[in-house]
């Protein structure tokens, strides 16, 4: 018998789970199909989010061909069969599984058949395509980020399941515990009901169900209370510099053995809430996480919580997490901004359009243009004065921009 995964796979958009701004009622791929225009697109999220999924569905609904492709298990050759179909099929469909795989020789070559339309791509990953995939491809391509699944979700999917396949009708202790122990991947959870689903139903508790899953469940105590929700309290209790807190809810934690989870929210946290207050703390907690990783249980609690009281006692400042966060704001509301032509290209030399290289001056620093015209003026990083490092960046700016420019002798 085929697994439980697979036989209940989604047939429908409708039976796709958290993914309603894509596949909804009024999702942009369910309005492309309806209309009947598909368009080049890349789908981003982590494992068993339902990419696959919406792939396929498309490639069924979409009155043209479709062939699949795997970046990481087939040939350039497979590719080039395929792209010569488009020859005999108007808009054929290509599904590219783990795209982010694919070489840029790979990817160029796809350029001329994705520009006329010949081929729609569908890229599926795990990557963000802003940072895995070749911006001449990503240029041609819808990218829309998935949902990530929540454990309600994965709990009426469970539900759902055990009635339409006559399985056990289990208690909503175990359905949050199937839910939280898969992470809240749907193929995950799915494999361990069916797992559950062996068991002799008098025997089914939380004691034995956690030994016949086999994972540690995202279970902190015994009211079963939300992995993610401890994980934001110790994360607040750092930002709060409580110290205290902040290890009760790590040692809390730490019963899941998920120390790579841990490790990823303290540094974080390193960057986030504490960044130029204390800029030594991200390199400490890196190397504690690292620490924490080679040791592995029980001495792993050792350095996690020297990175703990750490990043609590530490002067805390979001400077640079507002200012990036300001910065990614204004290019999503204003227009594409010009970058001055004199910092192109150093060799520009005409008036105000010549190049002035900081190392030519005293204090290693000129005045200048780096702005594009639009955001002139514009100021994203604002120091704060909560810790003696930032405040003697403040100081420095501050010195810098009143020194007049004045050209070293020896230049």
């Amino acid at each position: 018998m085929k697994p439980l995964a697979y036989r209940i796979r989604p047939k429908t958009f409708d039976d796709i789970v958290g993914q309603d701004h894509l596949v909804g009622k009024k999702g942009v791929i369910r309005k492309m199909i309806e209309q009947n225009k598909l368009f080049s697109m890349i789908l981003y999220g982590s494992a068993g989010c339902g990419k696959t999924s919406i792939a396929e569905i498309i490639s069924k609904e979409y009155p043209t061909s479709s062939f699949s492709f795997n970046a990481s298990t087939d040939n350039k050759e497979k590719l080039k069969d395929i792209a010569e179909s488009t020859r005999y099929y108007e808009n054929t469909v290509c599904i590219i599984d783990e795209i982010h795989r694919m070489n840029k020789q790979t990817q160029d070559f796809l350029l001329p058949y994705m520009e006329s339309g010949a081929l729609i791509v569908i890229g599926l990953t795990t990557e963000n395509p802003y940072r895995a995939i070749n911006p001449a491809i990503r240029s041609r391509c819808h990218i829309y980020r998935m949902n990530e699944i929540n454990i309600s979700d994965v709990i009426n999917l469970l539900k759902k399941t055990s009635i339409n396949e006559n399985l056990y009708i289990l208690s909503d202790e175990i359905y949050q515990y199937i839910a939280t122990a898969s992470s809240c991947e749907i193929r995950t959870a799915l494999n361990m009901l069916e797992i559950v689903n062996l068991m002799d139903k008098d025997e089914i508790n939380i004691e034995n169900v956690s030994k016949t899953i086999g994972k540690k469940a995202f279970l902190i105590d015994e009211k079963g209370e939300n992995f993610y929700d401890c994980a934001s309290a110790m994360i607040k209790s750092i930002r709060g510099s409580d110290p205290d807190a902040a290890l009760h809810y790590l040692a809390r934690l730490l019963k899941t053995e998920d120390i790579q989870f841990i490790g990823r929210r303290l540094l974080c946290s390193a960057y986030e809430d504490i960044g130029l207050g204390n800029p030594n703390v991200g390199p400490r907690v890196y190397a504690a996480v690292k620490s924490a990783l080679y040791l592995g249980l029980p001495e792993a609690r050792l350095p996690l919580a020297y990175a703990v009281v750490d990043l609590a006692t530490s002067p805390k400042s979001n400077s640079t997490y507002a200012a990036i966060n300001e910065a990614i704001s204004d290019l999503d509301t204003l227009n594409s901004m010009k970058i001055p032509p004199h910092i192109l290209n150093k060799e520009l030399k005409s008036g105000k359009y010549e190049y002035k290289y900081p190392h030519d001056y005293e204090n290693d620093y000129v005045h200048q243009q780096y702005m594009p015209d639009e955001l002139l003026g514009k100021i994203y990083y604002h120091p704060y004065d909560t810790g003696a490092y930032e405040r003697g960046i403040k100081k420095f700016m501050e010195e810098l921009k009143s020194k007049p420019d004045i050209k070293k002798q020896n230049k």
